[in-house]
């Protein structure tokens, strides 16, 4: 195998190519990005960035890393389709061949077809968080559609630039695909606390140059919009190629797809497992990272182990850290320790743990779902316990 391509030159774009050099592959590499940019982090665009303004602590290299590791970056060229039969890249001039193909593709923001909202500010890009930064800094008066995590981190910046908040989430709590109510209910209060407006269970309707229209009617007055309700994986290259697909591109414990010369990884990749009913799409940069070592020790050492990395992610707001490990759905249940951190259960088995300002607590669950496969109620209590603490 002596030619990779990889299309998306994100964080698990470039965490490929970085990792197939360190597992010792010696052919050829190219990565293309449709930005103009070099690789940068994405997390810090809706935290530390949107502070500071800061662009050179993105960057996850300088431009000299590429040639003295031999990277051939092509940035700036969106790449127009997929030639599986002869195996090239197809750019608007030039054609790039290649052995194995890594999709990195990523994902974008869901915006639904409704009034007005095309014209309200997202936050996937390096240009879009600049774009935010300014709105934030020159208004009063901004609107989120979405209570999730990127929607509440910009809120406490927002805040913080002395902006007026207003948070419209169609779901009764803030967070709701991803944490506990208590969670949910300790995040809700502190954003309060600092003056954030919420309106829970409320659908916006349309954008309109005043504000955000409800569908009860109502009219959420802001200077500007932002809408954070989620995102929709990269996945019409792979569709258009033949590549099977659903809610991301389908792949199996290899992280192959349907196609075994292509791979996808990161925020497109939907792992299809006997396990769950639907394939499972992991919408964090720690799941892009720990794909793309994955694919690169397959391809440069032929190592042929299943996936098996524990989910991770962290979230900062109202000066507060979230910290999740492992995977939970909505419906699991919830045990609050004493020092504030709570388990969560699927059928008596641990399936996650939310913490607060307690990173020895996250690290210590971390390390308990890589030891064990199975973890019993009784056995998460006895290692997760610790003593109670007070927080902000």
């Amino acid at each position: 195998m002596r030619e990779i391509v990889i299309i998306g030159a994100g964080q698990g774009g470039y965490q490929a190519a970085l990792s197939l050099r360190q597992e010792g592959y010696d052919g050829k590499i190219t990565l293309i990005g449709d930005e103009n940019h070099l690789p940068y982090q994405r997390p810090p665009l809706s935290k530390v960035f949107l502070k500071t303004g800061n662009e050179e602590m993105l960057w996850l290299q300088k431009e000299s890393f590429y040639a003295d590791n031999d990277i051939t970056l092509l940035l700036g060229q969106p790449v127009e389709r997929i030639d599986r039969a002869n195996r090239y890249v197809i750019l608007a001039d030039k054609t790039v061949p290649y052995d194995h193909l890594i999709l990195a593709t990523g994902s974008r923001n869901f915006r639904p077809n409704l009034r007005g909202f095309e014209t309200a500010y997202g936050l996937r890009t390096l240009t879009d968080a600049r774009d935010l930064r300014h709105a934030a800094k020159r208004s009063e008066r901004c609107a989120i559609i979405g209570g999730g995590f990127t929607g509440l981190e910009f809120a406490t910046v927002a805040r913080r630039f002395g902006c007026e908040v207003s948070i419209i989430e169609m779901a009764d709590r803030l967070m709701a695909r991803a944490v506990s109510h208590a969670v949910s209910s300790r995040f809700e209060s502190k954003h309060r606390a600092l003056g954030t407006r919420i309106h829970l269970g409320r659908i916006a309707t349309g954008v309109a140059n005043d504000g955000v229209v409800l569908s009860c009617g109502t009219l959420v007055k802001a200077d500007f919009v932002l809408l954070a309700a989620g995102v929709v994986p990269n996945q019409e290259l792979a569709r258009s190629a033949g590549l099977e697909v659903g809610n991301g591109i389908h792949v199996d414990a290899q992280l192959l797809t349907s196609d075994p010369n292509i791979s996808a990884l990161g925020d497109c990749a939907a792992l299809v497992d006997k396990n769950h009913d639907e394939p499972i799409r992991f919408e964090t940069v720690q799941a892009a990272n720990d794909h793309a070592r994955h694919v690169a020790k397959r391809l440069a050492k032929g190592v042929s182990a299943p996936f098996q990395a524990t989910p991770w992610f962290w979230s900062d707001q109202v000066g507060w850290k979230l910290q999740i490990a492992g995977r939970s759905t909505p419906s699991d249940d919830t045990m609050a320790l004493t020092d504030g951190s709570v388990l969560r259960f699927n059928r008596h088995r641990l399936s996650a743990v939310e913490t607060v300002n307690a990173p020895e607590i996250h690290m210590r669950a971390r390390r308990l779902f890589e030891e064990c496969k199975v973890i019993s109620r009784e056995k998460a209590i006895k290692q997760l316990s610790a003593p109670e603490r007070a927080y902000a």
